[in-house]
């Protein structure tokens, strides 16, 4: 399956998001916010990386910014999942170099279903 970063300052949005991910067989690494995502991509790939939008320090369109400065992270997919649900901030996010947008609350079935096509799986 797929290994995935999944970034958020909520600790049980991401305890939430890794149970999800992990139950469907994918490797999940977290972060608390864009700056520790940051680091973890120095030293490893992912398939896939889900962000929030409003973090501190490194908010999820700076750290979509930043990963596709990075090689390795120059055609990886990053998924915003966020409550923001403006036309601006979907575009801010797409200029930085979002994949998608998947706004909060979300069906667990349908991140499923965007996460297996980001990854290309099909379910």
């Amino acid at each position: 399956m797929a290994s995935i970063l999944v970034v958020d300052d909520s600790v049980s949005l991401r305890s939430m998001l890794k149970e999800i991910l992990s139950q469907e067989g994918h490797n999940v690494l977290d972060a608390s916010d864009g700056e520790n995502a940051l680091d973890i991509a120095q030293d490893a790939k992912f398939d896939l990386v889900l962000t929030d939008v409003n973090m501190p320090i490194i908010d999820g369109i700076e750290l979509c910014r930043e990963l596709r400065q990075m090689e390795d992270f120059r055609f990886t997919p990053i998924l915003i999942i966020t409550t923001e649900a403006t036309d601006d901030m979907k575009r801010s996010g797409k200029q930085a170099g979002a994949t998608g947008w998947l706004v909060k609350p979300f069906d667990p079935d349908k991140l499923l279903s965007t996460v297996n096509l980001l990854c290309g799986k099909p379910k």
